[in-house]
């Protein structure tokens, strides 16, 4: 059986928030942490198809995030 695995490590302004918003979708191919200035996903699986799907909607859901956390931030800052 082959065994895939591999790590995406994206940098965020707001890391913990991101990786707070991606939680629900840490099933078992992928896993979402905040690190350091950023966000850290290890994907392991098995089938290609899947682990391709599973990146896709990661990064979909990745952008989403980054853009709530953003706007969350502003709004609690204030108006400038």
């Amino acid at each position: 059986m082959i065994r895939i695995e591999g790590t995406i490590e994206t940098p965020h302004a707001h890391p913990e928030c991101v990786a707070a918003a991606l939680e629900p979708d840490n099933l078992t191919l992928i896993r979402t942490s905040p690190v350091g200035g950023g966000v850290r996903a290890e994907i392991d699986g098995a089938r290609l198809r899947s682990i391709i799907a599973s990146v896709d909607d990661y990064l979909m859901n990745l952008a989403i995030a980054e853009d709530v956390c953003t706007c969350a931030a502003r709004k609690r800052k204030g108006p400038e």
